[in-house]
């Protein structure tokens, strides 16, 4: 339905048509609507933009110990991994504060172990996907439009899914279409793009949010972005996936839906930037219960998904904090949890989730354009979800044939060396103890390189 020829297709002649219109509008027509003047970098204010990236990630671990494996461990043998993300962002303008956004993306390769056997999995690049060779699909397909609510003027620099121009400084943002809700919520300065900082997936998300999404990140959803002075509210609606982190999407929303709400504070001690946010969310879907299988593991095969049936929710929070503490030096704070009753359903088998770091840039040793990290990772499961592991239980990331249970906690050291303007090139190491929450198998010591081309 849609294919990738077609949308872009449909894109060129959209933006055609609209180059005309907005010839016969005022500069000035409305309030929302960014001014023709240059901005204070002294760039136009841009109609329409394309920018590129593409990101290889190269991933080993050498043999660990381990007592036992089970169908969804990860090897225990010495083994690496490629995987790689390319984008095309394009974005135009519509009409007076409004822009489309479309994002082709192509993907291939595939993780460590096929993607299993840790849940708060070290490359943020890799999907839980069956098939590693290269396929295209359509990331974004997205309707932003901006109402400007005064509050003064401001520049928005040019970049990826955003045109150069002025706005107003208060802002009302609605979107709908095809996007990740994390382009939205639970955002961090410090610890949110896996393609540039970080790389583990607890630490680009907080990962007790289960967030709605299809197997690559993504869903169709609707959200509202309140933007006032030091503070935002934000609330949103995305579908679910019909099946557990697959791409097959759930349209009837009497059934199954993703509901998010989120305030932020921003604030300046000292005349260091900060802000901490406070998500809660509640999705509804057909999961399987924990309970209903642990109550009868031969009826079920001792296997959640043959419980699965709709009316079933998950609901939790997730906090993330930054705080610029010198003018090359950063730190973060993440904390989630969900009730734990129901398996997991999009992103990572994680129901309590704390996590934290130092972001330093490469000031002090006169390279301001690099960068390196440290992070650590904690992560824990419920009751029911420890037991229905124990037993022998599977979900679609973890499942050792048995357990002895353990927090599983990951460390994240990176460091990103600038080599041109578009090109960077990262190194990580990330020791892993517990993994799968399991006390019988590791650490496991993974080492990862990452290339990433952005213009």
């Amino acid at each position: 339905m849609f294919s990738p020829r077609r949308l872009l297709f449909a894109f060129l002649l959209l933006r055609s048509h609209v180059a005309y219109a907005e010839a016969d509008v005022p500069a000035a027509s409305t309030a929302a609507q960014a001014d023709d003047a240059p901005t204070p970098e002294g760039g136009a204010r841009e109609f329409w933009s394309l920018h590129f990236q593409t990101t290889v990630g190269v991933q080993a671990h050498p043999s660990f110990s381990a007592k036992y494996s089970g169908q969804n461990s990860m090897s225990a043998d010495a083994e690496s991994a490629t995987a790689f993300v390319s984008t095309l962002f394009a974005d135009t303008r519509l009409w007076p504060g409004a822009e489309l956004i479309f994002n082709p993306e192509l993907s291939g390769g595939k993780g460590l172990s096929r993607t299993l056997g840790v849940a708060a999995f070290p490359s943020g690049l890799v999907y839980r996907v069956g098939d590693p060779a290269p396929v295209i699909y359509v990331a974004r397909l997205q309707l932003r439009q901006v109402v400007g609510l005064g509050g003064g003027r401001t520049a928005v620099d040019a970049g990826p899914n955003q045109l150069a121009g002025m706005r107003d400084r208060n802002t009302l943002t609605l979107s709908a279409g095809r996007f990740a809700v994390s382009d939205v919520f639970d955002s961090n300065r410090y610890a949110h793009d896996p393609l540039e900082h970080f790389f583990n997936w607890a630490l680009f998300a907080s990962g007790a949010w289960d967030y709605p999404a299809d197997t690559r990140g993504y869903t169709w959803a609707a959200t509202a972005d309140l933007s006032m002075d030091w503070w935002s509210a934000r609330a949103g609606l995305a579908l679910e996936p019909q099946y557990a982190n697959l791409t097959p999407m759930e349209w009837r929303i009497d059934k199954a839906r993703g509901l998010m709400a989120e305030y932020e504070a921003r604030y300046a001690p000292s005349g260091r930037h900060g802000a901490t946010r406070l998500l809660l969310y509640l999705n509804d879907a057909r999961m399987g219960s924990y309970e209903q299988v642990l109550n009868a593991p031969e009826r079920y095969a001792n296997d959640v998904a043959a419980t699965r049936a709709f009316g079933r929710t998950k609901y939790g929070f997730a906090i993330s904090s930054e705080q610029e503490l010198t003018p090359s030096l950063g730190a973060f704070l993440r904390v989630s949890a969900n009730d734990g009753r129901n398996e997991t359903w999009a992103f990572a088998e994680i129901d309590r989730s704390l996590a934290g770091g130092v972001v330093q840039n490469g000031s002090p040793w006169h390279r301001g354009d690099d960068e390196a990290g440290a992070a650590v990772v904690f992560d824990g499961i419920s009751s029911s979800h420890r037991r229905y592991l124990e037993g022998g239980g599977h979900g679609f990331m973890l499942g050792d044939g048995a357990l002895k249970y353990g927090v599983e906690t990951v460390f994240d050291f990176y460091y990103r060396a600038q080599i041109t303007k578009n090109i960077n090139l990262s190194v990580f190491y990330q020791p892993i103890i517990n993994p799968a929450y399991n006390r019988d198998r590791g650490p496991v010591q993974v080492f990862s390189g990452r290339l990433h081309v952005a213009l």
